[in-house]
């Protein structure tokens, strides 16, 4: 029986050997350094795969694990390796490396057997075509390592059977279950699990980071209901399983997405959707990036049950709201059973599994241009540079403010597209292609394309993430009320107010701080959220990425939001510079002051279905919330925001007392998870301002 605390403490043990992360490992190439390059990728991959020893850890009970994977090598190899494969290069997050959620569906309804099959099946179709034969020829060298890889294991496990504190039986499971997989395609839930797992196991020993396990519910069910109906497997047993690979994921932000619904809209909740989320709140750490799918027709309990989850402390799973998400992505021509089946990658990012190209992103913050207008294009602040067009004492009303503010956005826009062509588009395709990673994607192996040069049915999408939406609607309602409505200071006074930080000018600060504020359902502060979504989603829809895909926007910041108010100078809502600019879609934290509907009320008034990336929506809630007398309170909650139009919600349940303890006294809360933003963290490991951003989210009740 797993003893997940037993286990989470071994996984962290170092043991003997030298590590040899992916770079490292590419002494393949010595086969021929000038072969095609994707033939000379898929022998490093080979290697790679082939010669690594791979660990069991004693409480295993299923195989695989990026930290496990040693070599022992002499170093000086090892150094050369690291300087070659430095000059080669690699992919990255910009130009499509990870961030990426497999076709596991074909994958487990093939088998390696299937797989094999098929690119031969291709290489004998495109025999005449030598670009498509050595893309071919690359996946299947690297599949022959990945087969490998999996024999390594069967070996080690093979080992540790004389070991002491090693369970035979479950070493024999693990050898007879990774057997099969070399020989047919899996059978059984066991089997299954087993293939997803050495699958997300090889991609981060390539080092590649956020790869999700998408919709892990669904792809798995019949597996479960088979071996339930036939008794073959327990319920208990299923958690177990599950336990075993959660509590591996460690602070990798591995999304795992349950629920949701079919294209003819039925709910798609099982009773898999329950046991992964209590496999994740046993396991308590904050790896398994959980998402819900939340329907109109999502039941009850279920939703409760991932309320119970987040009340733990732990902050997931996030909820989405199904209906918007789907409305969002169907703006891009994606076919309705693709469509339906997204899942999300990395944070909240919504994605087309195994059928489109990795995920990439950027942060975009137009809180910046306020400064521009003001100040004739500069910012003497932060030494950046938009358009002169204009002096302030040529804007009499909020209408000719909003102009100017507009055309430094759309010009901010311009080269936030340009500066993301600019790297996504810096390397050779072709030269950098992923012969390993492809096999998971379709069509690849039936078109004999790189999943980045065309062999994905869909073009690749990049997300812009817009921050500030609480200070550019407080902003925006500041100097509507203030300057042009009441007329108690002048656009010359704010902007020198800004300049100098408001000292010697804090009684237009106090002016400014009791505008109206986004977040209290009132309208003057609301209409330029709603604003800003709209107009900002329709600048970037006129770009496309370098393969023709969307610009998605999203409404989140995964903590940029500090780091960008540090360079961004006082703003027209009373924000000093260096503060931190309002997290995501949320409000800034502590002017949302009349309590959680209210807040909801305001923050479901955009409309999301133009943030097809996704969105992120902070609350704290205080841990009484979730008591069992109060919980289906909180149910209702989430259900009228989704109803009215909200995207996503995720909630931290840990009291400010908690968290201010864990910040004295970090020795006493090394478990202690919390809510970050797109993803969860233990909160003794966060930076301090990181820890003071979630400790001043306005606590409900």
């Amino acid at each position: 029986m797993t003893d997940i605390k037993e286990l989470r403490k071994e996984y962290l043990k170092v043991p003997d050997g030298v590590y040899a992360p992916y770079h490292f490992r590419y002494p393949g190439l010595a086969k021929d350094p000038c072969a095609h390059p994707a033939i000379m990728r898929a022998n490093g991959i080979y290697t790679l795969f082939t010669d690594s020893v791979p660990s069991i850890f004693k409480n295993d009970l299923v195989a695989g694990d990026f930290h496990g994977l040693y070599v022992h090598e002499d170093e000086t190899v090892l150094k050369y390796e690291e300087n070659y494969v430095g000059i080669i290069g690699s992919r990255n997050f910009g130009t499509n490396f990870d961030h990426f959620a497999p076709d596991y569906r074909r994958i487990l309804k093939l088998g390696l057997p299937g797989l094999r099959k098929k690119i031969k099946s291709s290489i004998d179709k495109y025999a005449a075509d030598p670009e498509k034969t050595a893309n071919l020829k690359a996946m299947y060298i690297s599949l022959e390592g990945f087969s490998n890889l999996i024999g390594n294991y069967i070996s080690s496990a093979r080992s540790k059977k004389n070991e002491p504190g090693y369970d035979e039986e479950a070493l024999d499971r693990i050898i007879r279950t990774s057997e099969k997989l070399l020989a047919s395609a899996p059978e059984s839930f066991e089997e299954a699990l087993q293939l997803v797992w050495y699958c997300h196991s090889a991609f981060t020993i390539e080092g590649r980071y956020a790869m999700a396990l998408g919709r892990l519910d669904q792809y798995l069910y019949p597996f479960y209901r088979k071996d339930i109906d036939s008794g073959k497997i327990t319920e208990s047993e299923t958690e177990r399983l599950l336990e075993s690979i959660f509590v591996k994921i460690g602070d990798d932000v591995v999304n795992i997405c349950v629920g949701g619904s079919d294209k003819d809209g039925n709910c798609e909740i099982n009773d898999l959707s329950y046991r992964i989320v209590s496999a994740v709140k046993t396991c308590n750490v904050p790896g398994p990036n959980l998402s819900a799918r939340i329907t109109q027709d999502t039941p009850d309990d279920f939703l409760i049950e991932c309320l119970k989850s987040i009340g733990t402390g732990l902050g997931y799973p996030a909820l989405m709201n199904d209906e918007v998400n789907i409305a969002g992505l169907s703006r891009y021509g994606y076919e309705p059973e693709d469509l339906h089946d997204f899942c999300m990658v990395g944070c909240i990012e919504n994605f087309i599994p195994g059928k489109q190209p990795p995920w990439s992103d950027g942060r975009f913050d137009p809180p910046r241009f306020i400064d521009y207008v003001l100040n004739h294009g500069k910012c003497e602040f932060n030494k950046t540079v938009g358009l002169d067009l204009c002096d302030i004492s040529e804007i009499d009303s909020m209408e000719k403010f909003m102009k100017y503010y507009e055309e430094e956005i759309a010009f901010g826009v311009k080269e936030y597209v340009a500066y993301f062509r600019a790297w996504n588009g810096m390397i050779d395709q072709r030269y950098y292609s992923e012969p390993f990673l492809s096999i998971f994607c379709y069509d690849c192996i039936g078109r004999g394309m790189d999943i980045n040069c065309g062999g994905s049915k869909y073009p690749s999408a990049h997300g812009a993430a817009v921050m500030g939406v609480g200070t550019v609607a407080d902003s925006l309602a500041a100097l509507e009320t203030v300057v042009f409505r009441d007329r108690k200071a002048t656009l010359a006074e704010v902007r020198d107010a800004i300049k100098s930080n408001f000292e010697g000018y804090e009684e237009l600060r106090g002016l400014l701080l009791n505008a109206p504020k986004y977040g209290n359902n009132d309208e003057t502060a609301d209409k330029y959220a709603v604003w800003f979504l709209d107009y900002i989603s329709s600048e970037f829809s006129k770009y496309k990425t370098r393969d023709g895909g969307p610009f998605y926007v999203l409404m989140a910041a995964n903590t940029a939001n500090i780091s960008a108010g540090e360079v961004i100078p006082a703003t027209p809502d009373g924000r000093l510079q260096g503060e931190p600019l309002s997290d995501a879609a949320s409000p800034t934290y502590g002017r949302d002051t009349l309590g959680p509907t209210v807040t909801l009320a305001s923050v479901s008034k955009p409309d999301y279905t133009k943030s097809a990336g996704g969105t992120v929506v902070n609350q704290k809630y205080s841990p009484s919330a979730f008591d069992d007398s109060r919980i289906k309170n909180l149910a209702a909650l989430v259900r009228v925001y989704f109803k009215k139009g909200g995207q996503e919600i995720q909630i931290n349940a840990t009291s400010r007392e908690v968290l201010l303890d864990a910040m004295d006294h970090p020795e006493n809360y090394r478990d202690l998870v919390v809510r970050v933003s797109g993803f969860s963290a233990y909160y003794v490991t966060l930076g301090r301002s990181v820890q003071l951003d979630i400790l001043n989210r306005t606590q409900h009740k």
